[in-house]
């Protein structure tokens, strides 16, 4: 038993559910899922990292917003995988009090630090494509480094907050997260009496800091594609709507159902499962990371031309003049 500003909590520990209805006979199949799945994620973003800090040609501001994103996708992907792969590989799913306040908050720092990543991007190539000759003195290696860091500070305010404010809470009675980690929403719903208060100002906080950087990206992407009208030949015009579709696509799945989750103990006739709530929430949790160095990266001829050299060294075949690394205006 713990003192908390005078009152008492009895919950020294927290236990992560994870999905309610599922059999035990299907834990180890489920954990070995999300085993790869962290390892494909982790491996992949790394390598763009690798590659970033190998290739002098690369260290230029569209990829130092790239490498922090894959940083970002890293580092969430460790916080929250490993201890629900134990929970399924060897039952324990057991958080002490204070881990598990840090989890939540580290869960919300690194969905708020992406969503700042991602206004950033679409900075740097609303700035790239829609004032091209302004763009070399506008956008520096050293304006990106500041505006990311910027992004990695900037990103633990609405975090901090919720979390100094769970921690002024009192927890006395169930302590099973019915979630695949702990977040303010599931941690909320344990806490002694009415906890809407607490959730409301969560809920706010979080649609701010997702859906304020939203609405500058779809501004962005809507000069682009102006600009792109303009300006480009047929061909130029059919790769860039097609790397917007793809990108738009990655940005719904990120935004839009995150909105329903929040928005669930709000809007009496929206109603979610246990079950299709955390399925919501790991596929815009964990799919953006695992699929970001293919859609932001692999797909940039730049690193496509890196990696083909690569592997060419590495067979012994001298690259020829045609694969030598070229710069392109608009990468993707």
């Amino acid at each position: 038993m713990s003192q908390v500003d005078g009152n008492y909590t009895r919950v020294s520990e927290f236990f992560i559910v994870g999905f309610p209805s599922l059999q035990p006979q299907y834990f180890h199949i489920v954990a070995w899922f999300f085993f790869f799945l962290y390892v494909t994620t982790v491996v992949g973003n790394l390598l763009l990292v690798l590659v970033f800090a190998l290739e002098q040609s690369l260290q230029k501001p569209m990829y130092i917003v790239m490498v922090s994103l894959a940083l970002s996708d890293i580092g969430f992907a460790t916080v929250s995988l490993p201890k629900l792969i134990a929970r399924y590989w060897w039952n324990d799913g057991s958080l002490g009090f204070h881990t598990c306040l840090f989890q939540q908050h580290m869960i919300h720092y690194f969905g708020s630090l992406t969503s700042l990543i991602l206004l950033t991007m679409a900075l740097d190539r609303y700035l790239a494509i829609c004032f091209p000759l302004r763009y070399p003195m506008l956008m520096t290696n050293q304006t990106m480094t500041g505006l990311i860091l910027i992004c990695w500070v900037l990103a633990h305010t609405f975090p901090s907050i919720s979390t100094i404010d769970l921690t002024l809470m009192v927890f006395c009675g169930p302590n099973q997260i019915i979630q695949v980690f702990c977040d303010h929403l599931s941690l909320s719903a344990l806490v002694c009496g009415d906890g809407m208060q607490q959730m409301s100002a969560a809920f706010a906080g979080a649609m701010f800091i997702l859906y304020v950087p939203l609405a500058f990206i779809v501004f962005s992407y809507i000069c682009i594609i102006i600009s792109i009208l303009r300006m480009a030949s047929g061909q130029g015009r059919t790769k860039t709507f097609s790397t917007c579709a793809t990108q738009g696509c990655i940005l719904s799945i990120y935004y839009i159902p995150r909105f329903f989750v929040y928005s669930t103990p709000f809007i009496p006739n929206l109603k979610m499962t246990p079950d299709k709530r955390i399925a919501t929430t790991l596929i815009y949790s964990l799919f953006p990371p695992l699929i970001n160095p293919f859609i932001y990266c692999l797909r940039t001829n730049e690193i496509k031309k890196i990696i083909r050299v690569w592997i060419k060294k590495q067979t012994g075949i001298t690259p020829t003049e045609n694969n030598q690394i070229v710069d392109v205006t608009i990468s993707h």
